[in-house]
């Protein structure tokens, strides 16, 4: 079956669900509902309003909660948890792999979580607050600590029989790896070279004696790009030590890409990445409201610079027609080179030795594009407006504000990546208003130097 008809399958049957639950067929939609996968179960509670979401969800069998609240985005699972007894909660959790565990709990209000780690026995607790001993977006945060290891002096045959007592593997296995006594990674092997090798060969004389591991505190994206540049299906974790804690397998890998994809997305808007579709009115209400108050201050700043050329705007009104010309240009401009930069940040391309080289190609750019827009505008407007004086002074203010915006374009995304603010949630705001701002002064400033 094609990916198509197969999206459309599964929309069909959410569908057909929708409208039973709408008849009150529950017996109906109860059935329906163990016969889906958890991630389109998933998929239909984010797609339900919080009333009939929760109705859905009491209609799942209990056994399946664990496996949908992996599925579900943060701020639905935290509605959903929230909602539920904290005992009920830690059956749902205590199948979840270490790393879906550790990033449930740590979205959790910390009252919801303390209450949920007195309800674990000891064992789980300890599996939780482990995972959450990690900084998040870390490698350790992210990992599973289901490995399977050998010692370098068994033979392959003894390896063989092992597994096969195991009956199963944990998914996504491809390597196993080889640790000394004290859990010390001194090797990996494929499971290739295990089928394919003599049954009387040790793991020593078969095994990658220097295998490439991601250190537990090594940030989430550079593990993306690991996983990209070596084309892994899996990776062994160690510690300090390199000692063995865990593995990262490549759908974790394909998580981080799309969350980066998606906080990416939706900081340029100023939202939350996670945010519920089909929040109550008055959360998204407040949600959305603090970065409608920073615009408007943005808003208010270049009104005030605006305010500071009334009278020439009062004298010459075609300066008010055109003044929304250059602040625009600029801020087009200014947006492409920061996705560019903010893009080149993500996948590990900028760093602290080519920033400076970055930032001279950004504001050559910006000086070129100026020169022509530049030459462009002030044909256009002595043309339009028989004022060859007018034509250059916009023409100056195009080429200051599309300087200004290569530079601010280049430079906002480095220094605030030094302060630890995220260029994709405040960048586009700042720049934005170096261009309005620039472009505004730029201007307004010329046309009162040259045609009052």
């Amino acid at each position: 079956m094609s990916e198509t008809a197969e999206l459309s399958t599964t929309q069909l049957r959410l569908e057909s669900i929708n409208r039973s639950f709408g008849a009150g067929a529950y017996v109906r939609v109860r059935r329906m509902l163990l016969d889906l996968p958890a991630s389109d179960v998933a998929l239909l509670l984010e797609s339900s309003p919080t009333k009939t979401r929760d109705e859905l969800w009491r209609l799942l069998d209990a056994d399946f909660h664990g496996d949908v609240l992996e599925e579900l985005s943060e701020d639905v699972r935290n509605g959903i948890i929230a909602k539920m007894v904290p005992s009920n909660v830690v059956d749902a959790l205590e199948e979840m792999d270490t790393d879906d565990l550790a990033e449930t709990l740590s979205t959790l209000p910390d009252d919801v979580l303390q209450s949920i780690l007195k309800s674990m026995d000891t064992q789980d607790r300890h599996r939780a607050e482990k995972a959450l001993s990690y900084g998040e977006e870390t490698a350790g945060f992210i990992m599973n600590t289901d490995t399977v290891t050998l010692r370098p002096d068994v033979d392959i045959d003894v390896v063989l029989r092992y597994l096969r007592l195991k009956t199963e593997l944990p998914e996504n296995t491809d390597t196993l790896y080889v640790v000394n006594r004290q859990d010390v990674l001194i090797g990996t092997v494929s499971l290739s070279s295990l089928l394919t090798s003599n049954s009387d060969v040790s793991v020593a004389q078969i095994m990658d004696d220097e295998p490439k591991a991601i250190h537990d505190d090594m940030p989430d994206n550079e593990v993306a790009s690991m996983f990209e540049r070596y084309n892994w299906l899996s990776a062994p974790v160690v510690d300090a030590d390199n000692k063995l804690v865990g593995r990262i397998t490549i759908d974790d890998v394909v998580d981080i890409i799309r969350e980066d994809a998606e906080h990416s997305m939706m900081s340029m808007a100023g939202l939350d990445d996670e945010e519920d579709t089909f929040a109550p009115v008055g959360q998204s209400t407040r949600r959305r409201s603090v970065w409608l108050g920073v615009n408007l201050i943005t808003a208010l700043l270049a009104a005030a610079v605006s305010d500071m050329f009334e009278s020439t705007l009062s004298q010459l009104a075609v300066l008010a027609i055109l003044n929304t010309i250059v602040p625009s240009m600029g801020g087009v401009a200014g947006n492409q080179t920061l996705t560019l930069v903010i893009r080149g940040m993500a996948l590990g391309h900028v760093t602290a030795s080519n920033s400076l080289w970055l930032v001279r190609k950004e504001l050559a750019i910006g000086f070129f594009n100026g020169m022509i827009w530049a030459i462009l505008i002030a044909g256009v407007i002595a043309i339009w407006k028989q004022d060859y004086m007018l034509g250059g002074v916009i023409a100056f203010a195009m080429m200051m504000n599309m300087i200004a915006a290569g530079l601010a374009g280049a430079t906002l995304p480095i220094i605030m990546k030094k302060l630890k603010i995220d260029p994709a949630l405040a960048g586009s705001v700042i720049l934005t208003t170096i261009t309005d701002v620039v472009g505004i002064f730029a201007f307004l400033g010329s046309a009162t130097l040259f045609l009052l």
